[in-house]
């Protein structure tokens, strides 16, 4: 029986005020619903916090953890990514799909020839965007839309991309 990984639901940022707070970057669907999975752990589980209390502020969260009092406690955690089970998670309906399962994909042109793979999803707010790695080159950023990725085949670990005839700042002149 293969464990999943766990899947990373938010990020710590910098402290907040001088009792420990810190901000809170939540990576799911809902930012409030980070507080409901049950303690969060580092990616290889050696660290465990528990989410005391969760408010929203503007573009963040911010939390307080179990056992963090101090502005310089809660310092000492910046940067750290938090994780859950996967079993904790609610499961995806049809064309939805949670990021790590798409990382590592295998991403193929509709004939089936090689593009790369993905390492990357992106949402900057216009849209989500897969990042393609191919062999050699430069990334590619696409749009991921129907259109784009017709087809996520996650038990043959590949996506589909029907690449669009002109992707802005392609120059077929250039070197």
């Amino acid at each position: 029986m293969t464990v999943a990984a766990p899947i990373c639901v938010a990020r710590i940022g910098a402290a907040h005020g001088v009792r420990g707070a810190v901000k809170l970057w939540a990576f799911t669907a809902d930012p409030l619903a980070v507080q409901h999975y049950g303690p969060l752990t580092t990616k290889d589980g050696a660290r465990q916090f528990e989410l005391m209390h969760v408010r929203a502020a503007k573009d963040h969260l911010v939390a307080t953890l179990k056992g963090v009092a101090t502005r310089e406690d809660a310092e000492r955690l910046n940067g750290i990514e938090l994780y859950v089970p996967r079993e904790k998670l609610p499961a995806t309906d049809d064309d939805e799909y949670y990021h790590a399962d798409l990382i590592g994909l295998a991403a193929v042109t509709s004939a089936d020839a090689p593009l790369g793979r993905v390492i990357a999803i992106h949402d900057f707010g216009a849209g989500t965007i897969i990042e393609i790695a191919p062999p050699q080159g430069a990334t590619m950023l696409l749009p991921f839309t129907n259109a784009v990725v017709p087809t996520v085949d996650l038990a043959g670990g590949r996506v589909v991309i029907e690449l669009p005839a002109e992707i802005d700042g392609d120059d077929p002149a250039a070197p």
